[in-house]
């Protein structure tokens, strides 16, 4: 099980500024430690175990902060509607588009996903799978 992940940033209140512009809405709070970021989920009632948590820290040795290639964190999103809005809101936050909200072909019919990057180059999905919505041979 995922316990927590972290990215890596230089100018956390950047950061923080990309961050906030959609993770609030997918229900995570956001809380500093030290000068760093950490997004949590609550926890619901009669569930097991907690979700991951998701922070964004300078680099622990010093060095500038520098994205993984091949690296990518996906946030499910209630439905498409709300991966188009945080997209958009994303990208006016100083996010970079990767790939713009639709389906695509290698995924299945209902996995509606859009790309970014983050201001340091960590790539982010935001997506929405949910059957009772339009797929993509609709």
């Amino acid at each position: 099980m995922i316990a927590y992940v972290t990215v890596g940033a230089d100018d956390i209140a950047r950061a923080a500024r990309f961050y906030a512009a959609f993770l609030p809405d997918l229900g995570y709070t956001q809380q500093e430690f030290h000068g760093d970021l950490s997004y949590i989920l609550p926890k619901q009632p009669g569930q097991s175990v907690a979700l991951p948590d998701f922070y964004v820290k300078a680099p622990f040795d010093g060095q500038p902060a520098t994205a993984g290639n091949g690296t990518m964190v996906a946030f499910a999103a209630r439905n498409q509607a709300q991966v188009r809005a945080l997209h958009a809101a994303a990208v006016a936050a100083g996010g970079t588009d990767e790939g713009k909200p639709g389906f695509r072909a290698s995924y299945g019919p209902h996995f509606y996903v859009g790309y970014l990057r983050d201001p340091y180059g960590n790539k982010i999905a935001l997506f929405s799978n949910d059957p009772k919505e339009p797929g993509r041979d609709a």
